[in-house]
């Protein structure tokens, strides 16, 4: 394996060899469109219908992470940016496979620009959401693409009341535009001066994405939720009762990687004598910034503004600020981490300050070990 593996390697650097004198001495062929690149410099590997060329013509194993192009769902969720760091850098830049070559040398970023442009024809269903919307997740707000995570989260108070709140959320992604969510709470409280823990109130929800432009940078999706009283009510870790909950999701990307993210919905409890019938509405600003010409590690710093409403008599919006920062963990970048600190506005008395955070791994894009 390990000499086939070098036996390929040194094709693609003849390969990029060729390329650089062809570039250099101004003969054919002409390379500056995508797929006359892509003929000449990945067809041999990937095939001329981008779903890979057979083991006893390519010479090689196609690793686990081999793509196929032609499936919309596997590459509509990739960026652009992290083909072009592939090409230009070689797998083992984003943690994939050695046997991807380098190509920085011998294409400039124009040319691997529009060999992306190439790839990106061979899925020929346009309704499919690209990732470039897939936009940072924040703590609260619930983005609007759907995607295939799992993700802990948690929430330490750090003032008032003791307490801790986890989330053991799976998201798995059904077809091009639906998502089921299952939500396990682990709750930690501290009435009275006793410790009490277990599970919360389970939710499962069922998000549908409505609408979609890459163009103009817009995502709208929307997500109906039940969530049984699994919890234990006396110690107050659940509501005591079934609730249903509808939500509505609005993302917008800008061109210079700024973005904002908008949810707003109703929590409806079935027994309102035990948990309020409850509205609310979340708003994420945020902005990415990415090492390496935009090609290595990203921080994408976010602030939420939190406002939080029951429907009983005299009752106040709760507003909160949640400023925090995330960033990619792994170097595919399916590995992420955020944490943010949860300051009441309104109410500060009776509200806790709390320090919350996430881990986020992206199983589509590869095990949890594999990509660092």
């Amino acid at each position: 394996m390990k000499q086939r593996a070098c036996l390929f390697s040194l094709c693609m650097t003849v390969l990029c060899g060729f390329l650089l004198l062809a570039k250099a001495s101004g003969s054919e062929p002409q390379l500056s469109e995508g797929g006359q690149i892509y003929t000449k410099a990945c067809a041999a590997c990937h095939g001329p219908d981008g779903k890979g060329t057979a083991k006893a013509i390519a010479g090689f194993d196609q690793p686990n992470t081999f793509p196929d192009f032609s499936r919309c769902d596997q590459t509509t969720s990739e960026v652009n940016s992290a083909y072009a760091a592939v090409i230009t850098y070689g797998g083992p830049y984003r943690g994939f496979s050695q046997i991807m070559p380098s190509f920085g040398k011998a294409l400039t970023p124009k040319e691997i620009n529009e060999l992306v442009h190439y790839l990106r024809s061979f899925c020929t269903n346009s309704h499919w959401p690209r990732g470039e919307l897939n936009l940072p997740r924040a703590v609260q707000t619930e983005k609007a693409y759907p995607e295939d995570e799992e993700v802990i989260t948690a929430a330490v108070n750090a003032r008032n009341a003791p307490g801790v709140e986890n989330h053991i959320i799976h998201e798995q992604r059904f077809g091009m535009k639906n998502q089921l969510e299952v939500d396990v709470p682990l709750m930690f409280t501290h009435p009275e001066q006793n410790w009490y823990g277990g599970i919360g109130d389970v939710t499962i929800g069922w998000k549908r994405v409505l609408y979609s432009s890459l163009p103009k940078g817009s995502i709208f999706a929307v997500q109906g939720e039940v969530s049984a009283p699994t919890g234990n009510y006396n110690h107050g870790l659940g509501a005591g009762t079934t609730s249903f909950g509808v939500f509505g999701m609005y993302d917008q990307l800008f061109p210079t990687n700024t973005f904002f993210q908008l949810q707003g919905g109703a929590a409806l409890p079935v027994d309102t004598t035990k948990a309020p019938q409850n509205v609310y509405g979340y708003a994420t600003f945020g902005q990415t910034f990415a090492g390496d010409h935009g090609f290595g590690r990203a921080w994408s710093p976010m602030v939420e503004f939190l406002a939080n409403r029951d429907l009983v008599n005299s009752a106040k919006t709760d507003w909160d600020l949640l400023p925090q920062m995330q960033v990619t963990l792994s170097k595919r970048q399916h590995v992420r981490g955020d944490i943010g600190v949860r300051v009441p506005v309104t109410d500060t008395a009776h509200r806790p300050i709390q320090i919350e955070f996430y881990l986020l791994w992206d199983w589509a894009d590869g095990k949890l070990t594999e990509g660092w």
